[in-house]
């Protein structure tokens, strides 16, 4: 009977957690890690350095085929006069059974409303998404109805977004998962795949370099299909030492009214360190709520490089000036 309830739980957590996982990238807190591209494509080339991030996540330390995650990702402005911005991300999201490959491409275009002394400018941004997705089910041996399975197929999908930028103030408005029936051909006995997910973000920075700076943020997200709500609030704090910076965040998410098992929280602490064009920090979540299959946190690696970078015009926040430009 023990083992029945635990893989009934095991089960119901993986069909939630697939529903995430559905989305064409899912979305954790990586995006406070100097990573903003990865949510909104309307930040390729946004700030004076191109930028290569590469990040691995994994769930559920200790449990077999449990969620698990990587990226890497690549933009910049093409030249310091352009008002063009180009990017792309390379992922591989496996969670059980379940596991796709994607590539994402984004064009993006900065109008600069501002001068040396004031930074002020929007932006728009476009990714068109191409995903193998794929479900395996050989190593399925509960119910040999369903083992022996497995399946593959290519689906598309777009992101589309805006961001306005004025000093220390940051904010964003994307929609993901543009296409309402991209899965259709992999479940022909569902009408459609509504992924479409609704993101809406804002920050403000500042301090004394010579002391502290800070960067509290929000957001918040609304999933079409499932009207879930989940909501982020975050705190990050700045320290710079010469050509050294540290910094730390601590992000809190909910999750609530939406039609999933139960209500989810997270508490995730990020410590990180930018040392001249170089990024590296570590992500650790903790989760709470309605139902947790396991004691053992999310841990992630997040490492990043700028290039191609140019001189920064005026105070803005740290996603517009990379920590060390000359």
């Amino acid at each position: 009977m023990g083992k029945r309830i635990t893989y009934l739980l095991f089960l119901v957590l993986s069909i939630t957690a697939e529903l995430s996982a559905q989305e064409t990238l899912p979305i954790y807190a990586d995006y406070l890690s100097d990573n903003v591209y990865l949510l909104h494509p309307a930040a390729a080339g946004i700030g004076d350095c191109g930028k290569i991030r590469l990040t691995a996540r994994q769930q559920w330390l200790g449990v077999d085929d449990a969620p698990a995650l990587q990226t890497a990702s690549f933009h910049t402005k093409l030249g310091e006069y352009s008002n063009t911005g180009l990017g792309v991300i390379l992922f591989n999201d496996k969670n059980g059974y379940h596991s796709q490959k994607g590539i994402q491409g984004t064009y993006a275009y900065h109008i600069d409303m501002g001068n040396e002394n004031l930074f002020n400018q929007l932006s728009f941004g476009l990714s068109f998404s191409v995903v193998q997705n794929e479900r395996d089910q050989r190593t399925f041996v509960n119910d040999p109805a369903v083992s022996q399975v497995i399946e593959s197929d290519f689906y598309f999908n777009a992101d589309f977004g805006m961001a306005y930028h004025k000093n220390g103030i940051s904010s964003y408005f994307t929609v993901k998962n543009l296409f309402l029936s991209a899965k259709n051909n992999l479940n022909p006995d569902f009408e459609s795949y509504n992924l479409r997910n609704y993101i809406l973000g804002g920050g403000y920075f500042f301090g004394d370099k010579e002391k502290l700076q800070f960067e509290p943020s929000l957001m918040f997200q609304y999933k079409e299909q499932t009207e879930e709500k989940i909501a982020d609030i975050n705190f990050k704090v700045y320290k710079t030492l010469n050509e050294t910076q540290l910094w730390a965040a601590l992000s809190y998410r909910r999750s609530f009214d939406g039609n999933v098992f139960g209500d989810s929280q997270y508490i995730t602490p990020i410590v990180g360190v930018n040392y001249k064009k170089w990024m590296f920090a570590y992500t650790y979540t903790q989760q709470t709520g309605d139902v947790v299959f396991s004691n053992g946190g999310f841990h992630q690696l997040s490492l990043g490089v700028n290039l191609f970078c140019i001189k920064r015009r005026a105070a803005a926040c740290p996603n517009i000036n990379g920590s060390f430009t000359y």
